[in-house]
């Protein structure tokens, strides 16, 4: 008998373990799938692994699109996008050859989102985003413009200097990113006394970028937290039907 969570889509019970072991597998068999030289034994394996996994998941997305009690709510949802995508470079790639389109293949790391569906953190982690979407906004196009602001500033502190490095304020976006990131490559950095005390002030700068959003997320982290033990003491309190 199908069974329905609270959202009216199909629950398979026990079977999401399995499910989750068939996504890592895929996932698993992906990577092995890259390796050079593999000799006509193993690439056959790879490609049973391949077939085993994608009737699996075509097996579950129809049984969810067909049995689910909304059906075109979960087609048209976010899980629903996500299995189809998941199983869509494989037929694909038996009309066409996919090896040219190395972006339709690459689809098929969509599977690793399938285990949102089985995951509370991951869900706890989506309701965090949700809750703190405003916040993230304007952080990002704070830290957008702060970007901006530092690519021009050390193009013009540094340019005269380093024709060769910085030759374009571009050559002084990818410098702030790897700044700011606190990553720092090392393929460009100031020599000039004013483009180094630039740098230390986007430095400082970059540490508050790192930190902000670790703590909203953090703090969102906590209410999402909250949120589901208040539901799950609702559910607990509320009369048997």
């Amino acid at each position: 008998m199908i069974q329905h969570d609270a959202k009216g889509e199909v629950y398979f019970g026990k079977w999401e373990f399995f499910l989750q072991g068939v996504i890592f597998l895929s996932l698993l068999d992906f990577a092995f799938e890259t390796l050079p030289d593999l000799s006509e034994a193993q690439t056959r394996w790879v490609r049973a692994v391949e077939v085993f996994t994608i009737s699996i998941f075509t097996l579950e997305y129809l049984v969810r699109a067909i049995f689910s009690r909304h059906r075109s709510k979960y087609i048209f949802g976010f899980f629903g996008i996500i299995d189809l995508i998941s199983i869509l470079p494989f037929f694909l790639g038996m009309v066409i050859d996919l090896r040219s389109l190395r972006a339709i293949r690459m689809l098929r790391l969509f599977r690793i989102l399938k285990l949102a569906r089985y995951s509370k953190a991951i869900r706890r982690m989506h309701r965090a985003f949700v809750i703190s979407r405003e916040e993230i906004v304007l952080f990002a196009v704070s830290a957008l413009i702060m970007i901006y602001l530092a690519g021009v500033g050390i193009y013009y502190f540094e340019h005269e200097a380093q024709p060769k490095v910085f030759r374009s304020m571009f050559d002084g976006l990818w410098w702030a990113v790897a700044t700011l990131t606190t990553v720092g490559y090392g393929d460009s950095y100031p020599i000039t006394a004013g483009g180094r005390l630039f740098t230390f002030l986007i430095l400082i700068i970059g540490l508050g970028i790192i930190a902000v959003p670790t703590g909203m997320v953090a703090s969102a982290l906590s209410k999402a937290r909250q949120a589901e033990d208040e539901e799950e003491k609702e559910k607990d309190d509320s009369p048997p039907e």
